[in-house]
């Protein structure tokens, strides 16, 4: 039996594309409801994802973005991953207040314990930390429902789009 400190990890690959942050966020949503964490963290690690990776997405020359979610003391580590970031650093920059964009790093450095930015092969990996308090008891928060008013849930073997672009997008690993 699996105690409170068991060993939890959640990691998807996505195409690198404008709808993948809502499908990681979505696909985290239904993983992390059983995770037993608080909902602040809960609700602020689905936020987290959203930004890291819609970052990734939009400043990525490749074709996948992949995002991980473990935990670690105290805390959910989460890691988005691209294949080729034109950035030379991630850094936080005060909002102009002429731009739409721009204020994801500031949301994410607010509400996380630490984050960071390297290098990875071709790519960046950006990772930031949600502080959370394992609850160890009680109901998780339930997935919400989409937009349609049903829940969603995916299978963990989810495959990667095919060459015809068919295919569900996600790879469980």
């Amino acid at each position: 039996m699996a105690g409170p400190t068991a060993e939890r990890r959640f990691r998807v690959q996505l195409p690198a594309h404008p709808s993948t942050p809502a499908r990681a966020r979505r696909l985290a949503r239904g993983e992390l409801a059983g995770w037993r964490i608080t909902e602040d963290a809960y609700d602020t690690a689905l936020l987290v994802i959203s930004e890291l990776v819609t970052n990734a997405v939009v400043h990525t020359g490749g074709q996948r973005v992949v995002c991980e979610v473990r935990r670690v003391p105290g805390a959910l580590r989460i890691t988005v991953r691209d294949e080729g970031c034109a950035a030379e650093e991630v850094q936080v920059r005060p909002p102009d207040p002429e731009r739409e964009h721009g204020r994801g790093l500031l949301l994410v450095d607010a509400m996380c314990r630490a984050w960071g930015a390297q290098r990875h092969d071709a790519g960046m990996l950006v990772w930031a930390e949600v502080a959370h308090l394992d609850l160890g008891w009680g109901a998780p928060p339930e997935p919400e429902d989409d937009a349609d008013g049903e829940c969603e849930t995916e299978s963990r073997a989810a495959a990667l789009p095919r060459a015809d672009g068919t295919g569900t997008g996600a790879e469980w690993v």
